[in-house]
Protein backbone atom coordinates (compact mmCIF):
# COMPACT_ATOMS: atom_id res chain seq x y z
CA UNK A 1 0.00 0.00 0.00
CA UNK A 2 1.63 3.30 -1.07
CA UNK A 3 2.02 6.19 1.35
CA UNK A 4 -0.06 9.33 0.82
CA UNK A 5 1.78 11.93 -1.23
CA UNK A 6 1.33 15.17 -3.11
CA UNK A 7 0.31 18.54 -1.71
CA UNK A 8 -1.16 20.32 -4.72
CA UNK A 9 -4.89 19.67 -5.12
CA UNK A 10 -5.60 18.78 -8.74
CA UNK A 11 -9.33 17.98 -8.53
CA UNK A 12 -11.69 19.35 -5.89
CA UNK A 13 -15.33 18.32 -5.47
CA UNK A 14 -17.29 20.44 -3.00
CA UNK A 15 -20.76 19.70 -1.59
CA UNK A 16 -21.99 17.92 -4.72
CA UNK A 17 -25.72 17.18 -4.90
CA UNK A 18 -27.16 15.16 -7.81
CA UNK A 19 -30.69 13.80 -8.31
CA UNK A 20 -32.42 11.69 -10.92
CA UNK A 21 -35.96 12.98 -10.56
CA UNK A 22 -37.03 12.25 -6.97
CA UNK A 23 -34.03 9.97 -6.35
CA UNK A 24 -31.09 11.57 -4.55
CA UNK A 25 -27.94 10.03 -6.05
CA UNK A 26 -25.34 12.24 -4.32
CA UNK A 27 -25.87 14.15 -1.08
CA UNK A 28 -23.26 16.80 -0.39
CA UNK A 29 -20.22 14.77 -1.47
CA UNK A 30 -16.81 16.44 -1.14
CA UNK A 31 -13.41 15.00 -2.02
CA UNK A 32 -10.06 15.95 -3.47
CA UNK A 33 -7.41 14.33 -5.61
CA UNK A 34 -3.85 15.56 -5.24
CA UNK A 35 -1.35 15.72 -8.05
CA UNK A 36 0.64 12.52 -8.51
CA UNK A 37 -1.52 10.26 -6.35
CA UNK A 38 -4.06 7.50 -6.80
CA UNK A 39 -7.32 8.19 -4.99
CA UNK A 40 -10.16 5.70 -4.78
CA UNK A 41 -13.86 5.82 -3.99
CA UNK A 42 -15.27 2.58 -2.64
CA UNK A 43 -18.83 1.59 -1.90
CA UNK A 44 -21.54 -0.92 -2.69
CA UNK A 45 -23.47 -1.04 -5.94
CA UNK A 46 -25.84 1.95 -6.01
CA UNK A 47 -23.74 4.06 -3.65
CA UNK A 48 -23.39 6.81 -6.28
CA UNK A 49 -19.87 6.08 -7.50
CA UNK A 50 -20.64 6.10 -11.23
CA UNK A 51 -22.84 9.18 -10.82
CA UNK A 52 -19.87 10.96 -9.27
CA UNK A 53 -17.69 10.11 -12.28
CA UNK A 54 -20.35 11.12 -14.81
CA UNK A 55 -20.86 14.43 -13.00
CA UNK A 56 -17.14 15.21 -13.02
CA UNK A 57 -17.11 14.49 -16.76
CA UNK A 58 -20.04 16.86 -17.38
CA UNK A 59 -22.41 14.08 -18.45
CA UNK A 60 -24.72 14.77 -15.49
CA UNK A 61 -25.68 18.24 -14.29
CA UNK A 62 -25.53 18.70 -10.50
CA UNK A 63 -28.26 20.45 -8.54
CA UNK A 64 -25.61 22.28 -6.59
CA UNK A 65 -21.99 22.01 -5.65
CA UNK A 66 -18.69 22.91 -7.27
CA UNK A 67 -16.04 20.96 -9.17
CA UNK A 68 -12.67 22.56 -9.88
CA UNK A 69 -9.61 21.25 -11.70
CA UNK A 70 -6.25 22.95 -11.22
CA UNK A 71 -8.09 25.73 -9.38
CA UNK A 72 -10.55 26.49 -12.18
CA UNK A 73 -14.18 25.45 -12.38
CA UNK A 74 -14.77 22.58 -14.76
CA UNK A 75 -16.95 23.18 -17.83
CA UNK A 76 -20.26 21.33 -18.14
CA UNK A 77 -19.64 19.70 -21.54
CA UNK A 78 -17.75 16.38 -21.70
CA UNK A 79 -15.56 17.29 -24.68
CA UNK A 80 -14.45 20.46 -22.89
CA UNK A 81 -13.63 18.45 -19.75
CA UNK A 82 -11.48 16.12 -21.88
CA UNK A 83 -9.77 19.14 -23.41
CA UNK A 84 -8.87 20.30 -19.89
CA UNK A 85 -7.01 17.01 -19.35
CA UNK A 86 -9.48 14.61 -17.70
CA UNK A 87 -10.27 11.30 -19.40
CA UNK A 88 -12.71 8.61 -18.22
CA UNK A 89 -12.43 4.85 -18.72
CA UNK A 90 -16.14 4.00 -18.41
CA UNK A 91 -17.73 1.01 -16.74
CA UNK A 92 -18.17 -1.76 -19.29
CA UNK A 93 -15.07 -0.70 -21.30
CA UNK A 94 -17.01 0.36 -24.45
CA UNK A 95 -14.29 -0.38 -26.98
CA UNK A 96 -15.11 -0.17 -30.70
CA UNK A 97 -15.65 -3.87 -31.48
CA UNK A 98 -15.34 -3.57 -35.27
CA UNK A 99 -12.03 -1.70 -35.15
CA UNK A 100 -8.64 -3.28 -34.52
CA UNK A 101 -6.75 -2.83 -31.27
CA UNK A 102 -4.44 -0.32 -32.90
CA UNK A 103 -7.33 1.62 -34.44
CA UNK A 104 -9.03 1.80 -31.02
CA UNK A 105 -5.86 3.20 -29.49
CA UNK A 106 -5.48 5.78 -32.23
CA UNK A 107 -9.10 6.85 -31.67
CA UNK A 108 -8.00 7.89 -28.18
CA UNK A 109 -5.55 10.33 -29.77
CA UNK A 110 -8.01 11.61 -32.37
CA UNK A 111 -8.38 15.12 -30.89
CA UNK A 112 -4.74 15.61 -29.95
CA UNK A 113 -2.92 18.58 -31.38
CA UNK A 114 0.60 17.20 -30.84
CA UNK A 115 0.40 14.60 -33.60
CA UNK A 116 4.16 14.02 -33.56
CA UNK A 117 3.95 12.47 -30.08
CA UNK A 118 1.37 9.83 -30.99
CA UNK A 119 3.78 7.09 -32.24
CA UNK A 120 5.87 7.23 -29.05
CA UNK A 121 2.74 7.13 -26.88
CA UNK A 122 1.48 4.13 -28.83
CA UNK A 123 4.76 2.37 -28.02
CA UNK A 124 4.35 3.40 -24.37
CA UNK A 125 0.90 1.79 -24.21
CA UNK A 126 2.24 -1.37 -25.87
CA UNK A 127 5.04 -1.48 -23.27
CA UNK A 128 2.43 -1.27 -20.50
CA UNK A 129 0.21 -3.93 -22.06
CA UNK A 130 2.30 -6.31 -24.21
CA UNK A 131 -0.82 -8.34 -25.05
CA UNK A 132 -2.16 -5.37 -26.96
CA UNK A 133 0.98 -5.31 -29.09
CA UNK A 134 0.50 -9.01 -29.85
CA UNK A 135 -3.10 -8.34 -30.88
CA UNK A 136 -2.67 -4.92 -32.50
CA UNK A 137 -4.31 -6.06 -35.78
CA UNK A 138 -7.04 -8.09 -34.07
CA UNK A 139 -10.65 -6.85 -33.91
CA UNK A 140 -11.37 -5.46 -30.44
CA UNK A 141 -14.67 -7.33 -30.24
CA UNK A 142 -12.82 -10.66 -30.26
CA UNK A 143 -10.66 -9.82 -27.21
CA UNK A 144 -11.28 -11.27 -23.76
CA UNK A 145 -12.82 -9.07 -21.08
CA UNK A 146 -9.45 -8.46 -19.47
CA UNK A 147 -7.85 -7.55 -22.78
CA UNK A 148 -10.70 -5.16 -23.54
CA UNK A 149 -10.14 -3.47 -20.18
CA UNK A 150 -6.45 -3.07 -21.02
CA UNK A 151 -7.48 -1.60 -24.36
CA UNK A 152 -9.91 0.85 -22.73
CA UNK A 153 -7.19 2.05 -20.36
CA UNK A 154 -4.66 2.27 -23.19
CA UNK A 155 -7.09 4.25 -25.35
CA UNK A 156 -7.58 6.76 -22.51
CA UNK A 157 -3.81 7.08 -22.05
CA UNK A 158 -3.41 7.96 -25.72
CA UNK A 159 -5.12 11.27 -24.88
CA UNK A 160 -2.22 12.00 -22.45
CA UNK A 161 -4.54 12.84 -19.51
CA UNK A 162 -3.57 14.96 -16.52
CA UNK A 163 -6.16 13.00 -14.55
CA UNK A 164 -7.33 9.48 -15.41
CA UNK A 165 -10.75 8.42 -14.12
CA UNK A 166 -11.62 4.72 -13.95
CA UNK A 167 -15.14 3.44 -13.32
CA UNK A 168 -15.13 -0.13 -11.91
CA UNK A 169 -12.04 -1.39 -13.81
CA UNK A 170 -12.23 -4.82 -12.12
CA UNK A 171 -15.89 -5.46 -12.99
CA UNK A 172 -16.44 -8.94 -14.42
CA UNK A 173 -12.75 -9.89 -14.42
CA UNK A 174 -11.07 -12.94 -12.88
CA UNK A 175 -8.95 -12.13 -9.78
CA UNK A 176 -5.67 -12.83 -11.60
CA UNK A 177 -6.58 -10.30 -14.31
CA UNK A 178 -7.63 -7.74 -11.70
CA UNK A 179 -4.18 -7.97 -10.09
CA UNK A 180 -2.51 -7.62 -13.49
CA UNK A 181 -4.48 -4.52 -14.45
CA UNK A 182 -4.05 -2.91 -11.03
CA UNK A 183 -0.29 -3.56 -11.24
CA UNK A 184 -0.19 -1.63 -14.52
CA UNK A 185 -2.28 1.18 -13.01
CA UNK A 186 0.38 1.53 -10.32
CA UNK A 187 3.05 1.72 -13.02
CA UNK A 188 1.01 4.31 -14.95
CA UNK A 189 0.81 6.41 -11.79
CA UNK A 190 4.55 6.06 -11.20
CA UNK A 191 5.09 7.48 -14.68
CA UNK A 192 3.25 10.68 -13.75
CA UNK A 193 -0.48 10.12 -14.30
CA UNK A 194 -2.80 11.08 -11.43
CA UNK A 195 -5.63 8.56 -10.99
CA UNK A 196 -9.12 8.54 -9.47
CA UNK A 197 -10.93 5.21 -9.53
CA UNK A 198 -14.25 4.00 -8.18
CA UNK A 199 -14.45 0.36 -7.20
CA UNK A 200 -16.61 -2.25 -5.48
CA UNK A 201 -13.46 -4.32 -4.92
CA UNK A 202 -12.49 -2.34 -1.84
CA UNK A 203 -9.45 -4.37 -0.86
CA UNK A 204 -7.68 -4.10 -4.22
CA UNK A 205 -8.62 -0.42 -4.56
CA UNK A 206 -7.22 0.48 -1.14
CA UNK A 207 -4.05 -1.57 -1.68
CA UNK A 208 -3.45 0.34 -4.91
CA UNK A 209 -4.29 3.86 -3.77
CA UNK A 210 -2.84 6.57 -1.56
CA UNK A 211 -6.13 8.09 -0.41
CA UNK A 212 -9.66 6.71 -0.13
CA UNK A 213 -13.28 7.75 0.26
CA UNK A 214 -16.23 5.57 1.27
CA UNK A 215 -19.62 6.32 -0.30
CA UNK A 216 -22.82 4.94 1.17
CA UNK A 217 -26.22 5.63 -0.47
CA UNK A 218 -24.96 8.87 -1.99
CA UNK A 219 -23.26 10.27 1.11
CA UNK A 220 -19.62 10.38 2.12
CA UNK A 221 -19.26 8.01 5.06
CA UNK A 222 -15.49 8.01 5.66
CA UNK A 223 -12.28 9.40 4.19
CA UNK A 224 -8.57 9.19 4.93
CA UNK A 225 -5.37 7.66 3.71
CA UNK A 226 -5.83 4.18 2.31
CA UNK A 227 -3.83 2.77 5.22
CA UNK A 228 -6.19 4.43 7.71
CA UNK A 229 -9.24 3.06 5.93
CA UNK A 230 -7.78 -0.46 5.76
CA UNK A 231 -7.38 -0.36 9.53
CA UNK A 232 -10.82 1.18 10.22
CA UNK A 233 -13.13 -1.36 11.95
CA UNK A 234 -16.18 -0.15 10.02
CA UNK A 235 -14.40 -0.59 6.68
CA UNK A 236 -13.10 -4.00 7.74
CA UNK A 237 -16.61 -5.20 8.60
CA UNK A 238 -18.56 -3.59 5.80
CA UNK A 239 -16.17 -3.64 2.84
CA UNK A 240 -13.26 -6.00 3.45
CA UNK A 241 -15.19 -8.99 4.80
CA UNK A 242 -13.18 -9.13 8.02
Amino acid sequence: MPEARGERVLLSVEELHVSYGPIKALRGVSLEVREGEIACVIGANGAGKSTLMRTIMGEVKPERGRITFEGRELPSRPHEVVRRGIVLVPEGRRVFPNLTVEENLLMGAFAREDRSGIPSDLEWVFSLFPRLRERRKQMAGTLSGGEQQMLAVGRALMRRPRLLLLDEPSLGLAPILVKEIFKELSRINEEGVTVLLVEQNAREALLLSHRGYVLQTGSLLLSGTSRELMENPEVKRGYLGL
